[in-house]
């Protein structure tokens, strides 16, 4: 038996399920766009690399590669801005940047996450280690938001979303304090946030 099937066979994957450096075992509860996220990379580029159709379909079992081969990556150009951002939460005090791109939003639990901009569900659920209950938002192609630490979602893959639309209620983050984690990535690479939601309320 090969070392994949081994590692499928026993679930004794490492760092979930990969199997070295260059590859995936997809896991019940993935999905092309949480895989993708936690490795930093573009999904666009995940599914070119594995040969997946438009429909974004991975099976249980299925091996990823999780690059070109040793390729360089395709230089992409900077997508535009989606019309209109809105703050993802109301804040009680100041976001602020934590390591990995995002923004911690304090507020109180309970209260209502919005969607920041009008985009597509591709993700919830709570697979990805550190995040708790999780809700992943496309926007465009290469435009995806992030929405970590939910108490409870309202939401489910695949619902269209309007900017300002409530997809959540905040929960408590692994210091159990009440935050909202919100991130923004272009083209598979967090970027700053406020430079989306500047001027935003």
């Amino acid at each position: 038996m090969s070392a994949v099937g081994l590692c499928v066979l026993l679930g004794a994957c490492a760092d979930g399920a990969r199997v070295n450096s260059d590859t995936y075992v997809v896991e019940a509860g993935d999905s092309l766009y949480s895989i993708a996220w936690r490795h930093n990379l573009d999904y666009r580029d995940l599914a070119r690399w594995n040969d997946i159709g438009a429909d974004f379909h991975i099976s249980i079992g299925q091996v990823l590669l999780l690059g070109p081969g040793g390729a360089a990556r395709e230089a992409k150009p900077a997508p535009p801005v989606a019309a209109k951002w809105v703050w993802p939460t109301d804040r009680s005090g100041a976001p602020r940047p934590v390591s990995g791109g995002g923004i911690l939003v304090p507020g109180r639990v309970g209260q209502d996450v919005r969607a920041a901009s009008a985009g597509r569900v591709v993700y919830t659920g709570n697979g990805l280690r550190g995040y708790g209950n999780l809700i992943i938002v496309k926007h465009a192609d290469n435009l995806l938001s992030a929405y970590a630490h939910n108490r409870e979602i309202e939401v489910h893959e695949g619902q269209e979303l309007a900017a300002g639309q409530v997809i959540a209620h905040m929960g408590v983050d692994a210091q159990q304090a009440a935050n909202l984690y919100f991130e923004i990535r272009q083209n598979g690479r967090p970027v700053n946030p406020l430079s989306f939601l500047s001027g935003e309320k």
